[in-house]
């Protein structure tokens, strides 16, 4: 687990410097002083909340870590977010707030399908977004700019192919499965086996 971390924490450091590093050879005269701007919404209330905190907590460190050592580029980072109380509907102003008002260089979203919320304004922005995992939020719609981190992959199918993989080899065989998830969307949705999810909601 603490591997996956540093994975996915040198992930997200070389793809924001490389977004900084695109930011600033495409003309954005900033100056030396201000900061590279990280704006995401995050489930810090409803069904979500633990996992959004947690969310949060890593990006907080993972910002302290970086401004500590001189920023990127010689910039500081700052990050501005605002709780969605996880609900899909509060997501879009979130989003256009973190674009016209508070005009943030890079976009972040959710580890849930919420982020699809956003993705209409966000692709007619032309902006690029990345996700912790939402993995087929992005399926239907193809957006190039969307970029998803999960350290072990984007075929989501073959995570819980495994879990039952697994369960095959106990003595006795189990005859039944419970499934436990958030009350919210994603984990709702999921925990419906096997009844196939529509398109653009994992």
């Amino acid at each position: 687990m603490k591997g996956s971390y540093k994975r996915v924490q040198s992930l997200l450091s070389r793809l924001i410097v490389l977004t900084a590093f695109a930011l600033l050879m495409a003309g954005a005269a900033a100056q030396a002083a201000e900061p590279i701007k990280i704006g995401f919404g995050v489930s810090l209330t409803g069904g979500l909340a633990s996992s959004g905190k947690a969310h949060l907590l890593a990006m907080q460190i993972w910002a302290e870590e970086v401004n500590a050592k001189g920023g990127l580029l010689g910039r500081p980072v700052q990050i501005i977010y605002y709780d969605d109380q996880t609900n899909a509907a509060n997501v879009p102003a979130i989003y256009a707030k973190l674009l016209d008002v508070d005009k943030v260089d890079l976009l972040m979203g959710h580890a849930t399908n919420l982020i699809v919320a956003a993705l209409p304004l966000i692709i007619e922005r032309k902006k690029m977004v990345m996700t912790l995992l939402a993995y087929a939020s992005n399926a239907q719609l193809k957006y190039p700019r969307y970029f998803q981190s999960a350290p072990f992959g984007g075929d989501y199918g073959e995570i819980s192919k495994n879990f039952f993989e697994v369960a095959k080899t106990i003595r006795p065989e189990p005859k039944t499965v419970a499934l436990v998830g958030a009350d919210a969307s994603f984990p709702t949705m999921s925990s419906r086996a096997p009844a196939p999810m529509p398109p653009n909601t994992i």
